[in-house]
């Protein structure tokens, strides 16, 4: 680390949007030595002294489900040259592990997550807040092949979700933060052209 503050990335956009794919291609071309890369998804609320009921039906989508406290401590840690511990969350069982996974602090700070711009504390520490934007109906596909492939879901309890809380919230919450967004990137890692200039932004940033 030189003594230049590191340089703070934010990505947001609703839940399928291709934020990871953004976020991805960043890491492999600004290069994942030079940046330390944390998601809001790592910081879910323990919910394992809930019955596996209630825990199923937890609005997840809301900003309350997030310990966005920790994130932002987290991210205030990095920038001061901190290593910190992140949490691991397991979404089968919609619990938090007792295992952790370590972040070296490095030249980019990138943060990733639905909810990263709704909250004023956590928006300052941004430098570049980037917003993913993708139709509704190509969100909804990836979410379903996602939770069903990688969490474990069924496409019964999928669709209830995403009828009962991830489109509510959305519109609530997510597509309202649009607005506190320095660059939009329609289509996600599909739009080439803005990839382009946003790794070129940051590369000149870092020079």
């Amino acid at each position: 680390m030189n003594n230049r503050s590191p340089l703070v990335i934010g990505i947001a956009g609703g839940s399928g949007s291709g934020k990871t794919t953004v976020a991805q291609t960043i890491l492999q071309r600004v290069g994942p030595d030079r940046i330390s890369f944390l998601q809001h998804d790592a910081y879910y609320k323990d919910l394992s002294g809930l019955p596996p009921v209630q825990r199923a039906e937890f609005n997840f989508d809301h900003p309350n489900s997030l310990e966005t406290e920790l994130l932002t401590q987290h991210i205030l840690q990095l920038i001061s040259g901190q290593t910190i511990e992140v949490p691991i969350y397991d979404f089968s069982t919609h619990s938090r592990t007792e295992r952790t996974y370590t972040v070296q602090p490095r030249s980019v700070i990138l943060v990733e997550g639905i909810l990263i711009f709704t909250e004023a504390d956590l928006r300052i520490l941004f430098n570049i807040k980037i917003f993913v934007d993708t139709d509704s109906d190509l969100r909804f596909i990836r979410r379903l092949e996602r939770d069903i492939s990688e969490r474990g879901r069924t496409m019964e309890t999928v669709v209830k979700q995403y009828l009962s809380t991830v489109r509510p919230m959305h519109l609530e919450f997510v597509e309202p933060s649009k607005r506190y967004a320095d660059v939009i990137i329609p289509e996600g890692g599909f739009n080439a052209a803005a990839l382009d200039m946003v790794v070129a932004r940051i590369e000149a940033m870092l020079s």
